[in-house]
């Protein structure tokens, strides 16, 4: 399985959203900020994430929010979302 820098940033990203969400705007500045990642991939990984139903997002100031609890997504949800890979590709046997 290979994991990549977008899998980490989205495990980042949803980590900041728990913490953070209620404190303050989570937003795709912050995040990058945060991650030392450029905010337009930030905001890609978000879109990724919320296509899969793991955050919602709103335009403009809104901020990110996850859509479900952080125990109901498993590190192979996020993986799915933001790593365009199929089950038979995810696993290499030789």
């Amino acid at each position: 399985m290979q994991i990549t820098s977008k899998f980490t940033a989205a495990v980042h990203i949803l980590t900041c959203i728990d913490i953070f969400d209620g404190q303050m705007r989570v937003t795709s500045d912050f995040l990058s900020g945060s991650t030392g990642i450029n905010a337009v991939i930030v905001r890609n990984v978000l879109g990724q994430l919320r296509n899969a139903g793991i955050v919602e997002t709103r335009q403009g100031s809104g901020g990110a929010h996850l859509a479900k609890a952080l125990d109901e997504i498993t590190l192979y949800d996020i993986y799915k979302a933001v790593d365009c890979v199929d089950d038979a590709g995810l696993f290499h046997f030789h």
